[in-house]
């Protein structure tokens, strides 16, 4: 299957020195886009030991092995996992510096990429970063999409790939397979293995139990506001273990926070972050499963268009005291682009959009309704409260 990451990091190689960071959600397809990338690709994953013990051989070991100290085309290395290093960073540092110029470097991981690129990065400068989703809407409308492009007419897809995107999800293995019995055993493997294999890379063993039961608790509230304090009196720890664990749920890539948008909004609420799942298949309840898959394409759809350079975007909630609540606000350039309100069939505006638009300011006002049929008209033509299928919305996205 074609993904629009590989327009994106090929796009990257062209005009950039740096290399590349691909992070992303465990099985969503980094490594098999790595390796369809470039004509001649040299792969090593930490996680086989033949692999490791080429990376811990040295730089110029790596280098003989691959002929850089001879006159060729430059190659694309990928380092699949390589963060399972300790000292990963100034490694990754050491090898760009030397070697940089002579190949092209890709370096893929599941969490930690992205998770611990915060304080003293060793690689600042020298990386550029690309955060990589599953499928959606818009990638199978769209497969050829370039780098470049924002937003693209509407699409439709096929009625069987719009039924196994909401039935099995996003991630591409469950979604091309299709098969219920084997959905069950991947969601099951996935989860525990992102769990309890990465959360004690993470954390403390003496925590792992607490925090296996967090992420419980935190996926049982999936759409719904995350109360920190609800969540410490349930595990019985502090609120500050509990803000350090969910963030590392959240640099796992097994949850992400969407927080309330205030600015010029009177009597807002602007402290409790709403949760979503990165994998929304397990949730039960229709609405909030609907509510999630929204969030899901509109997080890949802010995160692709920065990463593409494209602007500054960030993804909130609103929310005040009157009880007034729209689930979504994209936010462009620091400015409200426009709001989304996820309903499975209710097809009527609600009153809260409309006041919300008006408070923002946004250009655009959406009800992206799962049940409507799609329809060949591009909703930002509009500038009213409107609804709109969601298989037309979310096709013009990435």
């Amino acid at each position: 299957m074609e993904r629009w990451y590989k327009h994106l990091i090929r796009d990257h190689f062209q005009e950039n020195r740096q290399l590349a960071l691909v992070s992303g959600p465990r099985q969503c397809g980094k490594t098999t886009a790595s390796q369809n990338l470039h004509p001649q690709t040299h792969y090593l994953t930490w996680d086989s030991p033949a692999h490791r013990e080429q990376i811990l051989a040295g730089h110029d070991e790596l280098a003989l092995l691959f002929g850089l100290d001879r006159v060729q085309a430059p190659p694309l290395i990928v380092f699949d996992e390589v963060q399972k290093y300790p000292d990963w960073k100034n490694w990754l540092k050491g090898f760009f510096d030397v070697w940089g110029p002579q190949c092209r470097i890709l370096a893929t991981g599941s969490a930690r990429l992205d998770h611990f690129r915060r304080g003293g990065d060793s690689l600042m400068g020298r990386y550029l970063l690309y955060r990589m989703h599953p499928l959606s809407v818009g990638e199978l409308a769209h497969p050829n999409r370039q780098a470049t492009d924002l937003l693209l007419p509407p699409q439709p897809i096929l009625p069987e790939d719009w039924t196994a995107l909401r039935t099995f999800g996003s991630f591409p293995e469950p979604f091309l397979r299709r098969d219920r019995r084997f959905f069950t055993r991947w969601s099951r493997l996935r989860l525990d293995q992102a769990v309890r294999q990465d959360l004690r890379d993470l954390t403390r063993a003496t925590e792992i139990s607490r925090m296996e039961l967090l992420a419980e608790l935190v996926r049982a509230r999936a759409s719904q506001s995350l109360t920190y304090s609800d969540l410490a009196r349930g595990v019985r720890s502090s609120i500050e273990s509990v803000q350090r664990w969910v963030d590392h749920l959240e640099g796992l890539h097994l949850i992400f926070l969407v927080r309330p948008w205030h600015k010029n909004i009177t009597k807002s609420l602007t402290k409790e972050p709403k949760v979503y799942l990165r994998d929304y298949s397990t949730i039960s309840e229709p609405g909030a499963r609907y509510e999630n898959m929204v969030a899901c394409h509109l997080l890949k759809a802010v995160e692709g268009w920065e990463d593409a350079g494209l602007g500054t975007f960030s993804l909130h909630y609103l929310r005040d005291t009157e009880k007034r609540e729209v689930d979504f606000l994209v936010v462009r350039d620091n400015e409200p682009w426009f709001l989304v309100e996820a309903k499975v069939s209710d097809a009527h505006p609600t009153a809260s959009l409309k006041y919300f638009q008006a408070a923002t300011g946004a250009p655009h006002a959406f009800q992206v309704v799962q049940d409507l049929p799609y329809v060949e008209i591009d909703p930002f033509t509009r500038h009213d409260p409107v609804a709109v299928p969601a298989l037309t919305l979310l096709s013009m996205l990435v």
